[in-house]
């Protein structure tokens, strides 16, 4: 099961929100001087957002949040994500993570190089909501044809901390706002999918080490 049958009393790590503003300061030339000509701030309303924030840290007026997207139409191309766009949350096999005919044009050497590598997550950056009655469904226009489709995702690059008065403590917040509650087992492959994210070595550290 991908989303708790009831949601609790108390936001949690993966909830989904809605009624929250997404923010991205941009900075056109750095360094900034004093009088901050060359940036601005992004500001939209997503129709849903993520609780990114540990359960036990959401409060103290604070919350970080990631909005709901839609997801990626190259997501189609591969097969084994088309049926079921949540595998995209676990790890996957070196020939799952690719379309068929993109595993079957590369050289020996690139497979060797991959499966070398092993069993691990494709897109680390992102994690696949669970289509959802209470998710509106949208259009994705896939070659010649037309997808409805109410799967989300969520970026873990648009994290943004957002200050609300009104979140004093997980449960003494703004529940009504609370639209769905993930599961447990879910909730538990979206750390581990953020845990890998934020862990990843890059080669030059390996090459260091």
């Amino acid at each position: 099961m991908f989303y708790a049958s009831q949601v609790s009393n108390a936001l949690r790590f993966g909830d989904v929100l809605k009624g929250f503003f997404s923010t991205t300061p941009v900075v056109k030339e750095p360094p900034l001087s004093s009088d901050l000509k060359n940036c601005s701030i992004d500001v939209y309303l997503p129709k849903f957002s993520v609780v990114m924030d540990p359960c036990c840290q959401i409060g103290n007026q604070s919350i970080s949040l990631t909005p709901l997207l839609p997801i990626k139409k190259s997501f189609f191309a591969n097969s084994y994500l088309a049926e079921d766009l949540t595998r995209l949350n676990r790890i996957m096999t070196p020939q799952q993570a690719v379309p068929p005919e993109a595993w079957a044009e590369m050289t020996p050497e690139k497979k060797q190089e991959r499966l070398e590598i092993g069993d691990t997550y494709a897109s680390v950056r992102l994690f696949i909501y669970e289509k959802h009655d209470l998710l509106p469904e949208y259009t994705i226009h896939v070659g010649t044809d037309d997808i409805e489709t109410n799967y989300y995702m969520i970026d873990f690059r648009n994290t943004h901390k957002l200050s609300c008065n009104e979140i004093i403590t997980a449960e003494k917040a703004p529940l009504e706002l609370k639209v769905l509650e993930l599961s447990v087992e879910t909730r538990q492959e979206l750390r581990d999918k953020v845990s890998s994210y934020y862990a990843a070595v890059p080669k030059e550290d390996e090459i260091a080490e």
